[in-house]
């Protein structure tokens, strides 16, 4: 069996749009990849930590965080 995974990271306009449009970008991508022989497995969100940038002597240093990436996973046999 064969996985592809991608990132999803849709975006709105709070003012003008909804999670409609979410939903219908999520939809796009597994039709999509439907359509290329790829059966659609799951939403899945993945934690990773961002190092700190230490700066230039200290100058512009930012902590490290925590950060969320949701990825579709699809297979193909």
């Amino acid at each position: 069996m064969e996985y592809k995974v991608i990132p999803f990271i849709p975006t709105i306009d709070r003012n003008k749009e909804n999670s409609i449009k979410v939903a219908k970008e999520l939809e796009t991508k597994i039709a999509n990849y439907s359509n290329e022989g790829w059966k659609y497995v799951r939403l899945e969100s993945v934690q990773t930590y961002i190092v700190p940038d230490p700066g230039c002597f200290g100058l512009g240093a930012k902590p490290g965080f925590t950060a969320y990436r949701q990825m579709i996973v699809f297979s193909k046999e």
